[in-house]
């Protein structure tokens, strides 16, 4: 937003934002103050995204407001670092790098979100010829499920570079960032240029979302590629993804809300060859009813291909993990404590 136009057009966050831009840091600190920390985030945000604003914006918020005139009153600015000053002198240091720190979470991103529409096939399109740090830095701003069907679509060579690269992904300038959205988004057909954009981090559970939303078939290539290349790096991405293993590590109600929409066949496929814990934790959390049919599917299936139960294995953790992000169910992973109640 720069320059800011239309006060009418205005938020209230945004008017309190351009009252605040008329004031010395010293009068917009003590205003600030006055505000809680949830409410002094979101004019932040309208502080960093506002460079400037119209002098005539300016004089029509100050005059809604009744609080200020005109005379007298400073140049209207904004930007990263106005809005970092006015929280260190409002909050203290340690305050403002929390409540900056929290906005370029929530910001981070939006570059790329003309893209949250865009299907596998139009994305592979698009990312076609770029190099795999490119790639990365475009999948690691997108939803785990649709990078995880972008990673699948791309050439084996190049997963693994492009995973590699997530996995080890530094911080990104804005600038960086926003060249890469904008070539995009021209590429694509975009009229409208991405907003100012807020530092992003890479990293290894990025990867570890994506694969864990793979198929099993990609999932099995891309691990292996990835030991052969790094195995240290493997075996950290290894440590951190969810397996079929992991369902001993629910609560009992968690385990039946998922085996709840669990087909008894795909079940009775997970289930061949699986260690004897794991069998019996997935019996016991079924209706009586539900343990003869998966008997039944069981003894029918007879002897079967190791990629249909690993496939199988696949749907049971990715409805754990839609259920865990869902905040339906707790997963209690290997290095955290358990709860005491």
């Amino acid at each position: 937003m720069s320059p800011v136009a239309a006060q009418a057009q205005l938020t209230g966050v945004q008017k309190v934002a351009v009252i605040l831009m008329q004031m010395d840091q010293t009068q917009a600190a003590t205003v600030m103050q006055k505000f809680s920390e949830a409410e002094a985030e979101e004019i932040t945000a309208e502080l960093v995204r506002m460079r400037r604003v119209d002098g005539a914006v300016a004089d029509d918020t100050v005059a809604e407001f009744h609080t200020l005139t005109t005379r007298g009153r400073v140049s209207a600015r904004g930007g990263r670092d106005f809005a970092v000053g006015l929280l260190e002198a409002s909050f203290g240091t340690e305050k403002a790098a929390g409540v900056m720190e929290r906005l370029a979470s929530s910001m981070a991103g939006k570059s790329f979100e003309f893209l949250d529409g865009a299907d596998s096939g139009q994305l592979l399109t698009l990312l076609d010829g770029e190099l795999p740090q490119t790639i990365a830095l475009v999948l690691a701003h997108l939803k785990a499920d649709q990078a995880s069907a972008v990673l699948t679509g791309l050439d084996s060579s190049v997963r693994t570079d492009v995973a590699q690269a997530i996995a080890t992904m530094g911080s990104a300038t804005p600038e960086a960032v926003g060249i890469v959205a904008q070539t995009l988004k021209v590429r694509a057909g975009a009229v409208v240029a991405p907003r100012e954009q807020t530092t992003v981090v890479g990293g290894i559970q990025p990867l570890v979302d994506i694969i864990n939303r793979s198929d099993a078939a990609t999932e099995k290539l891309l691990l292996e590629a990835l030991q052969e290349r790094d195995p240290a790096l493997a075996d950290e991405v290894r440590s951190r993804m969810l397996t079929f293993d992991d369902i001993v590590k629910l609560e009992a109600r968690d385990i039946q809300q998922v085996l709840r929409g669990i087909d008894a066949a795909v079940l009775a496929l997970a289930m061949k060859g699986a260690a004897e814990a794991i069998t019996e934790i997935i019996r016991t959390n079924v209706s009586e009813r539900n343990r003869e049919l998966l008997d039944d599917e069981i003894r029918a299936a007879g002897a079967v291909r190791l990629s249909q139960v690993e496939e199988a294995r696949a749907s049971v953790v990715r409805a754990i993990r839609e259920l865990e992000a869902d905040g339906v169910i707790t997963l209690q992973r290997g290095d955290e404590e358990a709860l005491v109640e």
